[in-house]
């Protein structure tokens, strides 16, 4: 069995601990914690690191497409690797969500986020695990785009760096259970 992890984001250094970026932090946490490092594959457009658990694969991946373009990544990656949908789980931000609250979903709609609008047009279905960190709405008439590529200040930080351990915890135990379902019940509240 082979199971998938992907963050959203955007590549590049401008762009790193961004608010849009809360995905990416996710799957570089959970690299770190494997000693696992990302190697840039071109042909898939992401950043990979692979590891194993219980005799699992898990590939970790951070697309490099550029938010709006993601489903490129993840739909190349599921269909080269014959990956069914239910093993992959998708961690994204959510501007709808105070900072640091973690929703765990099976399926739905994209909720105007254009990372999950791609992943859909290309997998074709709603159908697949994703993990929300809420990065909160902008403040004070800051545009969105503004808004989402601007990095956390301080009790912000720290919120998100808490949702961050709540999901690193709560997807070691879906890579220990193998069930989303089992995973969202212990995690969720």
């Amino acid at each position: 069995m082979t199971k998938m992890i992907v963050g959203l984001g955007n590549p590049g250094s401008k762009y790193h601990e961004t608010r849009h970026n809360v995905g990416f932090m996710l799957v570089d946490k959970l690299a770190k914690a494997a000693n696992e490092t990302f190697t840039e594959d071109k042909v898939f457009k992401a950043e990979i690191a692979t590891t194993r658990l219980n005799g699992e694969k898990i590939f970790l991946v951070k697309p490099t497409t550029f938010m709006n373009k993601s489903g490129e990544a993840v739909h190349a990656l599921v269909t080269y690797f014959g990956l069914d949908i239910e093993d992959i789980i998708i961690v994204y931000d959510d501007l709808d969500m105070e900072v640091g609250k973690v929703r765990f979903r099976q399926k739905g709609s994209a909720g105007g986020h254009n990372g999950i609008k791609s992943i859909i047009a290309h997998l074709g279905t709603q159908e697949f695990d994703r993990v929300k960190i809420g990065i909160g709405r902008p403040q004070n008439g800051v545009p969105v785009h503004h808004h989402v590529l601007t990095r956390f200040e301080n009790d912000d930080y720290i919120a998100i760096l808490n949702a961050l351990d709540r999901v690193d915890n709560a997807v070691n135990f879906y890579f220990q259970e193998g069930d989303f379902t089992k995973m969202t019940q212990r995690y969720s509240g």
